[in-house]
């Protein structure tokens, strides 16, 4: 099978020319690599010397250091003077004179797949002021490290639109950030001139390990891909006093909390038969976070093949801890990814009803299947902005 190719690499091989003498901006993080590790921005420089002029940070920062949800980047500059503008703290849209210095903005973002990744969100606010701002957008374009196929989740609603969801998509939308932005560009009353560089050789069923590229880690808490398959379940835990296990070496893939009986919890969910998913019991003490220094119990996810269903299998495992440790379960409280009101449940999941029909007793499974209408309608809106075949 021949090695996928990014769009980065497609720009720099095929497309660069055709930018040379415009002044350019590059919106990217340390995971915005060739297949030699090598970082767009030194491509980028080789290739058309003094074109950058700009450059701009999501979540995390630019370089990848901050830590956790809210921990804010602030502006800077590289080591030869050009403006570095954090996107994830006072403000998480280019204001107007950051932009004055360009006329195309560079997106190289490595998203995973999953509506609350705040980079979609960074790359929607983007789109939304360009063309007030006369500034073409060009997505340079990465695999879904998930793939292309599977989709899972209810639908956003409009009243849990935030920063973890701007557009209506499901939680696991199957799309490629460039295929995202064409979506979302068709639903702005003032689309931006927007081009994709779309990759070469990837197939929608194709998962991360068969592209022949490097893992180089998007977020400081997705280490693996094997985390970000687990992702679109398990971030569910960032809205509850439940431990993702930020502060180990296995967040999102470890669960837990010092109130879960972990014997329990995992002979309750061998009996739930979850397809593609081996889990073991396991235990875990977080440096940071939540239940920082205390011991942790719950189990350690191990997907195995395209049948695993990571949301399915979360809001199972949320279904067991309602039932059998109510007292000391917890949802967090606001703020969360700059929304103060609202809880972040809510948010997370895409609408109210689902928490709460899990606390009334509704089974997770039957939850989950009834968005099979609204996941069919949205494989149909979604047909005219695929980029990739099967």
């Amino acid at each position: 099978m021949p090695k996928v190719v990014t769009g980065l690499e497609v720009f720099l091989a095929e497309r660069s020319k055709l930018y040379k003498g415009r002044p350019l901006g590059l919106l990217a993080n340390q995971a915005s690599v060739n297949s030699n590790y090598k970082h767009a921005l030194t491509l980028i420089d080789e290739s058309l010397p003094k074109a950058i002029k700009t450059i701009f940070g999501p979540q995390h920062g630019w370089v990848g250091e901050k830590q956790d949800n809210m921990v804010e980047s602030n502006h800077g500059q590289t080591s030869d003077g050009r403006p570095i503008y954090s996107l994830y703290g006072q403000d998480r849209q280019p204001k107007p004179e950051t932009l004055k210095d360009i006329e195309v903005l560079l997106i190289d973002l490595p998203d995973v797949g999953t509506r609350v990744y705040t980079f979609a969100q960074t790359m929607a606010l983007c789109l939304e002021i360009a063309q007030d701002n006369h500034l073409e957008i060009v997505i340079l374009d990465r695999p879904n490290p998930i793939g292309g196929l599977e989709v899972e989740g209810h639908l956003l609603a409009n009243d849990c639109r935030s920063f973890v969801g701007l557009y209506p998509i499901p939680l696991r939308h199957g799309l490629t950030l460039g295929e995202l932005a064409l979506f979302i560009n068709s639903q702005l009353k003032t689309p931006a001139p927007l081009t994709v560089i779309a990759c070469q050789n990837w197939r929608r069923s194709q998962y991360f390990p068969e592209t022949g590229l490097p893992w180089v880690m998007p977020s400081p808490n997705l280490p693996t891909f094997e985390s970000a398959w687990v992702y679109p379940g398990q971030v569910l835990w960032e809205g509850t006093n439940v431990s993702e296990a930020r502060g180990t070496t296995r967040p999102f893939n470890l669960v837990g909390a010092p109130y879960i009986d972990s014997k329990v919890l995992f002979k309750e969910l061998i009996q739930k038969n979850l397809p593609g998913l081996v889990f073991r019991e396991a235990f875990f003490q977080p440096t940071f976070h939540k239940w920082a220094g205390e011991l942790c119990r719950g189990l350690d996810l191990h997907p195995q093949d395209p049948a695993f269903l990571p949301y399915l299998s979360s809001l199972t495992i949320l279904e067991i801890i309602l039932k059998y440790w109510p007292e000391s379960f917890r949802l967090k409280d606001p703020p969360y990814e700059y929304e103060f009101v609202r809880r972040p449940i809510d948010l997370i999941l895409g609408h109210k009803s689902v928490f709460n029909d899990l606390v009334a007793g509704r089974p997770a499974r039957d939850i989950w299947a009834d968005e099979a209408p609204s996941l069919a309608s949205w494989l149909k809106t979604r047909e005219e902005f695929l980029l990739y075949g099967d």
